[in-house]
């Protein structure tokens, strides 16, 4: 028979049980991600070192970015997104915030965001890592190194220009700055670009593929990430980089979480990770993105190597994300079947 102080006594035990700290549990997460180089590195970085031991299984969700994108949006009203962690670049960072797409990011989630760099802070997504857009060539082909992104129209280069598709909306605005246009005003830009058509430029269907295509010798000049260039002349690919005197295209690689996430505090903890200095540097030392952390020292050989000087930092020319925004299905539209088609 169970009396009163029997019962009392086993309400103790279990509030006392309540304040006891629970088991770790493991918990899985969504990361929808370039796959490539960039997916590999969240993997050996981030991903192994940083979330497993704290109990947190992240599988990948690989896809280039235009279908990223698309699917958070069409997934907006879902009650769950198919991922926890989007992996978006500036633009559309910018274009899903303004869609309600992403959630705020909680500084007491992600103390990590006091080290940000402050210039680089958003609201809706955490920046990973940076670069800028510069012009990459053969030195042993090129024989006249380039200076600015007006010289991928130089009718000498015919038939040996590359882009990478993915890289589309990029490779539209540095050649809009080549041709003397403004970042509300594509105009110029395009009409550069109809004209390159007619030199048979190649259009490849990732940087990987771009890559190869340098690396044959198929494609003798660029324009792409500097740490791309600094990634691929390390792996013995020929290529040399020029930061356009015209101004060089920043590019920032962020990442958010959607609103209708269910794990969102394994979510956040990721965005977190991806902050941690250590990463970081990885990430410079294998692929040459700059950290966007300040308390992420590089080797002084690497940051000359990855880094802008004070000069070209002032010349950096940002593109205007409400244009870019405006304008995303003309643009697209004009690239895929203006200049591609």
């Amino acid at each position: 028979m169970i009396d009163r102080r029997t019962l009392l006594a086993g309400s103790a035990a279990l509030g006392l049980a309540g304040t006891l700290p629970a088991r770790a549990q493991s918990a899985a997460i969504v990361v929808g991600t370039w796959g490539g180089d960039y997916g590999a590195l969240l993997q050996q970085n981030i991903d192994v070192p940083l979330m497993k031991p704290q109990g947190i299984e992240v599988s990948q969700d690989i896809a280039n970015q235009d279908p990223r994108r698309t699917k958070l949006i069409a997934e907006k009203t879902s009650r769950r997104a198919s991922m926890d962690v989007a992996c978006i670049n500036d633009i559309d960072s910018y274009m899903l915030s303004q869609l309600g797409v992403l959630e705020t990011v909680p500084s007491a989630e992600v103390p990590r965001l006091s080290e940000v760099i402050d210039v680089f802070r958003k609201p809706h997504s955490i920046p990973h890592i940076y670069s800028a857009l510069v012009v990459l060539y053969n030195p042993s082909k090129v024989t006249t190194p380039p200076t600015r992104y007006a010289d991928i129209f130089d009718p000498k280069y015919k038939g040996r220009v590359g882009f990478s598709d993915i890289l589309w909306n990029f490779n539209m605005a540095g050649a809009n700055i080549g041709a003397g246009g403004t970042p509300t005003d594509f105009t110029k830009g395009k009409a550069a670009l109809l004209d390159l058509k007619k030199l048979s430029p190649k259009v490849y269907p990732s940087n990987e593929t771009l890559a190869a295509a340098l690396k044959s010798e198929e494609v003798w000049i660029s324009t792409m990430w500097l740490a791309r260039g600094f990634m691929w002349k390390q792996a013995g690919i020929p290529v040399e980089m020029a930061v356009p005197e015209e101004g060089a295209l920043p590019i920032l690689f962020e990442a958010g979480v959607p609103k209708n996430s269910r794990a969102k505090d394994g979510a956040f903890k990721y965005l977190n990770a991806m902050l941690d200095p250590r990463a970081q540097v990885a990430f410079a030392q294998k692929m040459g993105y700059v950290p966007t952390v300040k308390d992420a020292k590089l080797p002084d050989d690497l940051a000359k190597q990855i880094s802008l000087t004070e000069a070209q930092q002032a010349k950096l020319r940002p593109l205007d994300y409400a244009t870019m925004q405006a304008q995303q299905a003309a643009l697209n539209d004009f690239w895929n079947k203006e200049f591609k088609g």
